[in-house]
């Protein structure tokens, strides 16, 4: 997620079994406003669509907030949660490279890095060895750059206002995302060749 993370002890004894709580509502709200997002960039609204961007990062704020301290996490919200933020991210590096803000390049990397992880699952899931679902130190950061890179972009997207903070922010992206996937490449490497971890 954005801000606060409920993906960890997906297997928690404590963890609700119902799947329509508020924080499972904010998630959906939040895949719902990236259509909007995309529709607002495409019409190059950008003021409007920073507005769309930060309330989206304001309602994952909350569903962590409330899924964590009031006790409404799900399983569901577990793998709906980081797939609504990756659609938010994924969906603005896109549209954002498709009108010219910034490099396609930039793109590529933050989408490869996602297309590995899923990879990734997909072979755990088809070789049926275990696996859990909570994302790494250097993940959260990568997704904490990757939001401001984005913020700043709305913000100034012609880069005449905030031009060094937008290049330190392009490279980190592109550094922390590299170093994320390639952490992501290890983990699962050692996973699958771990003798312990069987059937």
């Amino acid at each position: 997620m954005l801000f606060y993370d409920h993906t960890s002890g997906v297997n928690d004894l404590n963890r609700l079994t119902t799947t329509i709580s508020i924080p499972n509502i904010l998630t959906l709200v939040r895949i719902l406003l990236t259509p909007v997002l995309v529709i607002l960039l495409l019409r190059e609204l950008y003021p409007m669509a920073l507005l769309v961007f930060a309330i989206a990062g304001i309602s994952d704020g909350l569903d962590g907030f409330i899924a964590r301290y009031m006790n409404q996490r799900t399983t569901l919200g577990a793998y709906l949660d980081p797939a609504a933020d990756k659609l938010l991210l994924i969906s603005s590096f896109i549209t954002l490279a498709i009108l010219g803000v910034i490099p396609a390049w930039v793109s590529v990397i933050v989408i490869a890095r996602d297309v590995i992880i899923m990879l990734g699952l997909a072979i755990f899931m088809l070789t049926e060895k275990k696996y859990e679902v909570s994302p790494t130190l250097v993940s959260k950061c990568t997704t904490t750059v990757q939001i401001l890179t984005v913020l700043i972009i709305l913000y100034d997207p012609a880069h005449l206002k905030l031009t060094m903070i937008y290049q330190m922010l392009l490279w980190s992206t592109v550094i922390l995302t590299t170093l994320s996937g390639l952490h992501y490449i290890y983990l699962g490497m050692s996973s699958l060749q771990d003798p312990q971890n069987g059937r």
